[in-house]
Parts: structure tokens; C-alpha cells; sequence
């Protein structure tokens, strides 16, 4: 049996050291204020162990004391929670018609939001768009943003630096795209596809907390859906699961139509807003017609109104019919423009129809109680998550990291 060397031993213990820090600093991040013997407790490590840890923590400035326990015989115990203030995180949903930001600490605590109307005439305008923007929310984090989470319509493609499946905003699939946002931005931040940060932001914050299983379909300007599953998101081979956008279904010969839906996808095509406004129009509906009017007047009756919203019933059902036929989740959340705003109308023929197209029992199918926060909401999940990560690795271990990387795995 080989003898480790004196360097071979140095390095064991630092590494053994390190990893006996990262437990306690998260154990202090999920259970704070925390006693020192409640993290003894919690982590299996002896007192002066956690002790040493906490000195390199506090050293380091990732935890502080925040005064002692109260109540209990004996000597009151010292309390330990993270440093909020160690590392900031950007969350940025990017639509079409809207971009949604927030700024959040390490603490999770959201410090400022923004929503201003989208810039998307044209890619270069929207990334100085959003370039600005963070530079606002960077200035009031001190100027330390430690990473960025950015969602949008579409598919990363790495290879090519540009974004597939995202045709409503203009210039996003023009290869460099991503390179270019890269440029601009001042920290390292990571493409998610927006949908998927939604039902991420649903799992942490909304009806899918503690659930393994459940998608997340959001229904406006376009169609896409998030996919929990065994408590995971599910991106699927190349990052596309979830762009229900292109089921084949539709009221039309494909074939008559081949161009838009490659573009938009069958199923955006006849259930997407501006799908609901072309129904209406042939439903008898005239004037300035939005998706907006066509729910509104539904709600009062309105003969043209109603048939165009039963009419988008029966295309969600069916394409939902589809989703629980091959994923089986527990819960079906609807968000987006006319799956939250509008759902009230038509929720419950949905519901109706479902159970009798699925022989086992349809899920639960409700609505997003997030509104338009679902997808800031899941960027600021994933990005604190990464965050954490960065800061402890920084601290601790020395470890850099480059301005501008991005990836689509935050």
C-alpha cells in the first residue's frame, strides 16, 4: 500500500476542508439564523469542526453572525446566516412585446423590478435594450452582479451563437446573436428558454411546490411548455422538448400551409392570440379586433365572441389531451396572455372535454396564480442557484470566472 506524500496529505485536507464549508454554508443558506450545535446537528460534523468552518465562512464574508438565541436555559447561542449582500443575481424575461427584470441578493429577497415595453424591431436594438437595463440594476447592486439568467422564446444553439424556434422576435436567430449579448452584458449569464424558467418559477413559487411531476403551458402572442419531471426540468436532446408550438394538429391541410407552420408551429397557428383573433374575425366579429376584446365580449355573451373562445377550447383540449397521454403529469398549469388572463372563459369546457378524452382521468388543470412573474421568477431560481455556487467557489477555492460566458444549462 502506497504512503501519501506530504502533498498528497495537504491536499486531501484542503479538499476535505472545502467540503465540509460548502455543507455548512448551505445548511446555513436553508436553515438561517442557525446555532452552531443546530449545524452540527444538521451536517453530521463535529463542533470544532463546524467551528473552523464557520471562522473560513466569516473570514470570507459569505456568513455573519445576527445576534443569539433567546428563550432557552444555559448560554445563548450565536447565530449564523448568509451574507445577502456577497452576490447579486439578474433575472430577465425577454418577449416581444414586453422585457421583465429583476434584481435579487443571495438571500433570494428581490431588491428591484422593472418592466418596460420590448425594443424588438431588430436584434441590435434589443440587446442594447437589454444591456441598458442591466446596467440600471447593476448600479444598484453596487456594480457586483454575479450572474444573469435570461429567458426568451426559442432554442440555444451554441454552435451558431443564435436562437431557433423564436419568430416573434425579430433577428434572434441570426447566427453570433448570443455572442453579441455576451458583449454587452457585464457577467457571466445563462439562455433559458422562457417557458421552461416559468415552470421553474411555478415549482418554486407557485402550484407546482412539491410536486414531481407537471408541465406548465403557456398560451399567448405563442405556445410553449415548461416540463417537470421527478422534480427536474426536462429539456430534452437538444434543448426543444416542451415547443408544443408544433404538435401537428390544426383545423387546416398542413400541406396548404407548409411555410407558417415551420415557422409558428400547427398548434400556434390555430390557438395562439392572433390565431383567436382570426377566428373571431370569421366567427362574424368586426372592427378593431385583440384576443383582449374576443375574452371580454365572451364573457358578456357575445354570440361571435363565444363560438370563437369554444373553438379554442376544443384546440387547447386536444393538444393537452396529447401532453397526458405521453407525459402523465399530476397537474397542468396555464399561464401566458389568454392561458391566465383568459382562462376563466374557457377553463372549464377544457376540463369538460379532457375527461372525456382521457380515459384514466384528467389532472388537475389550473391556473397560474404568478401572472406575468413566472418567468422572472424561475430566471432568479436558477440564477441564485448558480450564484451560490459562484460566490462560495470564488471565496473559497480561488476559482474565476469570465465576463460574458454563457451557456443554456444555468
Amino acid at each position: 500500500m502506497a504512503v501519501p506524500s506530504g502533498g498528497e496529505t495537504a491536499n486531501t485536507t484542503s479538499v476535505l476542508r472545502i467540503m465540509n464549508e460548502r455543507a455548512v454554508y448551505e445548511r446555513i443558506r436553508l436553515l438561517g439564523p442557525v446555532s452552531r450545535p443546530q449545524l452540527a446537528e444538521a451536517t453530521g460534523l463535529s463542533k470544532p469542526t463546524i467551528s473552523l468552518a464557520l471562522a473560513d465562512l466569516e473570514r470570507a464574508e459569505l456568513v455573519r453572525p445576527v445576534g443569539h438565541r433567546t428563550g432557552n436555559a444555559g448560554r445563548a447561542a450565536l447565530l449564523y446566516e448568509i451574507r445577502p449582500e456577497a452576490g447579486w443575481v439578474i433575472g430577465l424575461d425577454v418577449g416581444r412585446q414586453w422585457v421583465r427584470a429583476a434584481l435579487a441578493d443571495l438571500g433570494g429577497e428581490i431588491a428591484v423590478r422593472e418592466d418596460v415595453p420590448a425594443d424588438s424591431g431588430d436584434a441590435g436594438a434589443l440587446i442594447d435594450q437589454l444591456g441598458e437595463i442591466v446596467d440600471n440594476l447593476t448600479a444598484g447592486a453596487g456594480g457586483q452582479i454575479t450572474h444573469i439568467v435570461l429567458g426568451t422564446p426559442g432554442v440555444y444553439d451554441a454552435g451558431n451563437e443564435r436562437l431557433h424556434l423564436a419568430p416573434n422576435i425579430p433577428g434572434w436567430n441570426e447566427p453570433g446573436v448570443t455572442a453579441k449579448l455576451a458583449e454587452r452584458l457585464p457577467a457571466p449569464f445563462a439562455i433559458e428558454n422562457d417557458i421552461a424558467l416559468a415552470a421553474l418559477g411555478e415549482q418554486g413559487y407557485g402550484l407546482g411546490a412539491d410536486l414531481r411531476h407537471f408541465v406548465y403551458v403557456s398560451i399567448g402572442t405563442g405556445i410553449g411548455m415548461g416540463i417537470i419531471v421527478d422534480g427536474r426540468l426536462y429539456r430534452g436532446a437538444r434543448g426543444a422538448a416542451g415547443e408544443i408550438a408544433f404538435l401537428p394538429m390544426g383545423e387546416t391541410d398542413p400541406l396548404a400551409h407548409a411555410a407558417d407552420s415551420r415557422r409558428h408551429g400547427m398548434l400556434e397557428s390555430v390557438a395562439s392570440a392572433p390565431a383567436v383573433v382570426a377566428t373571431a374575425r370569421r366567427m362574424g366579429m368586426t372592427g378593431e379586433i385583440t384576443a383582449k376584446r374576443v375574452f371580454d365580449e365572451a364573457r358578456d355573451g357575445e354570440p361571435a365572441a363565444v363560438r370563437a373562445v369554444a373553438r379554442e377550447a376544443d384546440h387547447v383540449a386536444h393538444a393537452l389531451a396529447g401532453v397526458i397521454a405521453l407525459l402523465d403529469p399530476e397537474l397542468i398549469v396555464l399561464g401566458g396572455g389568454i392561458g391566465g388572463h383568459g382562462a376563466d372563459v374557457f377553463l372549464g369546457e377544457v376540463r369538460d372535454r379532457l375527461e372525456t378524452m382521457t380515459p384514466l382521468g384528467a389532472p388537475r388543470v389550473e391556473v397560474s396564480p404568478l401572472g406575468d412573474e413566472a418567468v422572472v421568477l424561475g430566471a432568479l431560481a436558477t440564477g441564485l442557484a448558480t450564484a451560490r455556487a459562484l460566490v462560495f467557489d470564488r471565496a473559497i477555492t480561488g476559482a474565476a470566472d469570465l465576463p460574458g460566458t454563457v451557456t443554456n444549462r444555468p
